[in-house]
């Protein structure tokens, strides 16, 4: 069984979140931001950001390799890519 990827995610002073994602032979970096109109959107405006990052980590995790993931990037565009991002994003809070 492969082993789940730890995501560890801080807000920096500039309002973006850093992540980085440990799997058991890699870690990757990346810096998100999280507009806020999105929250909004999906109905979450009152989840911490953080919680927000971790979950749509999870989700990419779920369909692509952590190295696949754009080093820098709005939350926002997720959908561009999978468009079943906004739909299935609250299983990953649960």
């Amino acid at each position: 069984m492969p082993s789940v990827p730890t995501v560890l995610v801080s807000r920096q002073s500039d309002g973006a979140y850093a992540v980085r994602v440990r799997g058991p032979r890699s870690e990757t970096s990346h810096v998100v931001s999280v507009p806020e109109a999105l929250a909004h959107s999906l109905g979450l405006a009152d989840l911490p950001g953080e919680e927000l990052v971790r979950a749509s980590f999870a989700f990419l995790l779920d369909r692509e390799p952590a190295g696949s993931i754009l080093p820098r990037f709005s939350l926002d565009i997720i959908s561009r890519y999978f468009p079943e991002y906004p739909t299935e994003l609250r299983q990953y809070l649960a």
